[in-house]
């Protein structure tokens, strides 16, 4: 139960982003910040793609997927289409690896360390939905402001 309305949440919610990223009607400005914003949508969007294909697809499901969390941010003008292609993919990365979740998987350990030792995966999986959230929010802030 826990990994369909995971699946569900994951799914609605990178839609989401996919969507916020088409709406920029520039494409450069997902390049660029205003005021005190330091990070632009697109290093936002290299940002949750790197670390939910680290969390999820290596870390549960043995992808092969190497993160370079600096280049999340470094790396610029990567074009939309290109972004857009790293969502859906990890959409399916996501969806395929809870599908192979049980339910003692969820509640062991999660086979990294994250944030503490002894954390469960579903307390990652959880913590990984709200992550996501919460740059979705920057993402929709910064793209009404660049827009205008």
């Amino acid at each position: 139960m826990l990994n369909e309305t995971l699946a569900a949440f994951y799914e609605r919610d990178l839609r989401k982003l996919i969507d916020e990223i088409n709406q920029f009607e520039n494409e450069a400005d997902l390049w660029r910040t205003a005021g005190t914003i330091s990070n632009p949508a697109g290093n936002l969007v290299l940002h949750l793609t790197g670390g939910m294909n680290h969390h999820i697809g290596a870390n549960l499901g043995h992808t092969g997927y190497n993160r370079d969390r600096s280049l999340e941010f470094s790396r610029k003008h990567v074009p939309r289409e290109q972004l857009i292609a790293g969502v859906e993919a990890l959409i399916r990365v996501i969806l395929q690896t809870l599908a192979g979740l049980t339910p003692q998987q969820q509640e062991g350990e999660f086979p990294a360390f994250f944030d503490r030792p002894g954390t469960s995966t579903a307390y990652v999986l959880i913590q990984l939905l709200a992550h996501l959230n919460y740059h979705l929010g920057q993402v929709n802030y910064l793209r009404r402001m660049l827009n205008g």
